[in-house]
């Protein structure tokens, strides 16, 4: 029997309480919030534990970094398969607690290991590990044991966090269920009646019950924003190019990145630190320009000239970081005011009256607003997303880029969807993406729908771009519909706001009503961070669980800055997270 965090701590006690203070140069990059030294012992709580509270109770001694690691796996024995059975995670990293121990070891001699020192972080299935099969959700890939981390994850490792696992998702990414043939489907950790969202619907789920610090998912169209919305978390969606999309399963390549979703900005924000920096390898998706045919990013110094890329987004973590702020929230994505959506309206209506009370100022434009400044918000989401166009031949070339000869993994689009390993429910889809796949590829293939495919195919590389990005420039630059003038119409907006999912959370097996909303960022490479507005009751059952209401912020290329220091704003001013109740603190950890 595993032991729980009762093991006694107090062999490694009193050598971890004086290894180093809080001055030490071991500690920069630790953003432990308080720099002082602990007057008397810190206790942790893994129910919505922080990295920073970790970090104060391994100073204290009151906490190992084995301890830490064996108290989240028992979380997830006891929470996952059992008790409320949410299924979010698929397989436990067999050399975690060995990794602890010796984390635990050098921290005597050295101090932390990095920023994520001992940060456990369960993985999309969907991320390369060399420790743990990467499924995707899919029996087909069941086998999949690539040769090294994904670029990210080593990041992650780097940085000293730990791999604890993987988490369960929409297999293949395919949708916003969060079900998959390996593990099936994931509940979401407020109410088990409900969905989590997809596609990272396991991440969502399990961060949300606190089974690890924090977690990645990866967003095509949504899907770190959508289960982050509909699990209280805070998720981000990077500029696209900012993240290395080496060694994550591809849905499509043109539109894919991987990104942090934690249970506070601060967490994210260390998370995201990790997880950037250019990629020299083929697989990175880093091009010099946004243009789908651009040049890849040759140097260090040409990823951080384009990219802006902060020393740390922990510099942008200000309590104040809504006074001065500029937020324009787009009315006519909030939804048509109809059942829940009225719920989800009024939530985030209050969220914006306490963004002013803060010091923001937050405009909310119309139908009409847009229209002056020359927009369509219809026009700007009009298009289809690329996953239709490129998954069958950008999972080719995941699939072939390593060797099948010691895991005999299946190497091809045609081999995963002949083999029949996915949801019955997925064998449309990848009969549907099959289809498509192959007339992009046989350009001799001259029927209507061939041709067809193709055209909007290059529609979407080629004009796509242009049209959502200066559409969604002409609103945060504030200008006239003939774009005369810069902040011609009053000073520029920081960021766009606007629901990340439009109702509650579906019931279990459904997919939630997002209308387009999603769109936006993928479709432009903007970056986007969902986080909870606050919790709702849901009307007409006061016996149900309160649930969380989702809001979206959008801003301009590469400035996760902004986006990090408004959400912190108003993470610290309105304190909207909730934990939820089916997972309380275990009561060996409880003392």
């Amino acid at each position: 029997m595993k032991s729980r965090l009762t093991v006694s701590l107090l062999l490694l006690a009193a050598l971890l309480s004086g290894c180093n203070d809080s001055d030490s140069d071991d500690n920069v990059g630790v953003n432990d919030g308080d720099t002082s030294t602990p007057t008397e012992p810190t206790t942790f709580n893994f129910v919505e534990g922080t990295i920073a509270q970790a970090h104060a109770a391994m100073r204290a001694g009151t906490l190992t970094c084995e301890a830490l690691v064996q108290g989240y796996i028992d979380r997830i024995e006891a929470y996952d398969d059992t008790g409320p059975t949410l299924h979010a995670v698929i397989n436990l990293n067999p050399r975690a607690l060995d990794r602890a121990r010796t984390l635990d070891r050098n921290y005597a001699v050295e101090g932390p290991s990095g920023p994520l020192h001992c940060v456990p972080v369960l993985l999309k299935d969907n991320f390369d590990t060399a420790e743990v099969t990467t499924t995707a959700g899919g029996t087909a890939l069941q086998y999949n044991r690539t040769p090294d981390d994904a670029f990210s994850v080593a990041g992650i490792v780097d940085a000293g966090g730990i791999v604890l696992g993987k988490a369960n998702l929409d297999e293949f990414a395919f949708g916003f269920q969060g079900s998959s043939s390996i593990e099936g489907q994931v509940k979401n950790a407020y109410d088990q009646s409900k969905g989590p969202g997809g596609s990272s619907s396991g991440t969502g789920a399990a961060i949300a019950a606190s089974f690890a610090m924090t977690g990645t998912g990866s967003d095509t169209g949504g899907s770190v924003r959508v289960p982050s919305s509909l699990e209280g978390l805070v998720g981000i969606r990077p500029s696209l190019r900012l993240v290395s999309q080496d060694g994550i399963v591809p849905l499509a390549a043109s539109q894919d990145t991987g990104g942090p979703m934690c249970r506070t900005v601060e967490d994210c924000a260390l998370m995201l630190d990790a997880m950037v920096g250019f990629d020299d390898g083929p697989y990175a998706n880093q091009r010099a320009a946004f243009a789908y045919d651009s040049a890849a990013i040759e140097t260090v110094d040409e990823y951080e000239a384009i990219t802006n890329v902060p020393a740390t987004y922990t510099d942008y973590l200000n309590a104040d970081g809504l006074q001065g702020a500029r937020i324009a929230a787009l009315q006519p994505l909030f939804g048509n005011g109809n059942g829940e959506n009225a719920q989800v309206q009024t939530r985030l209506m209050e969220a914006i009256e306490a963004m002013r009370a803060a010091g923001a100022t937050v405009d909310i434009l119309s139908e009409d607003d847009l229209a002056e400044r020359n927009v369509s918000l219809d026009a700007l989401t009009d298009f289809a997303s690329n996953s239709r166009f490129e998954f069958r031949n950008d999972l080719t070339s995941y699939l072939m880029s390593w060797p099948s000869n010691l895991d005999g993994h299946l190497r091809s689009f045609d081999a995963v969807e002949t083999n029949g390993g996915y949801e019955a429910r997925n064998t449309g889809t990848f009969a549907f993406y099959g289809a498509i796949g192959r007339a992009i590829e046989d350009e001799s293939d001259t029927s209507d729908e061939a041709v067809g495919y193709r055209q909007a195919y290059e529609r979407n590389l080629e004009e796509r771009p242009t049209i959502v990005r200066n559409g969604l420039m002409r609103i945060l630059d504030n200008r006239d519909g003939n774009d005369t003038s810069a902040a011609a119409l009053g000073a520029p907006y920081d960021a766009l706001l606007y629901p990340s999912v439009l109702s509650l959370a579906p019931a279990l097996g459904s997919s939630p009503s997002t209308g387009s909303n999603n769109r936006l960022s993928p479709f432009s490479g903007f970056p986007a961070l969902s986080m909870p507005a606050g919790m709702v009751q849901p009307s007409g059952n006061d016996s149900a669980p309160a649930l969380p209401v989702g809001m979206e912020l959008l801003a301009r290329e590469f400035d996760e800055p902004m986006l990090i220091k408004i959400a912190y704003g108003y993470q610290e001013t309105v304190q909207p997270r909730a934990a939820p109740t089916f997972t309380p603190e275990l009561a060996a950890n409880d003392d």
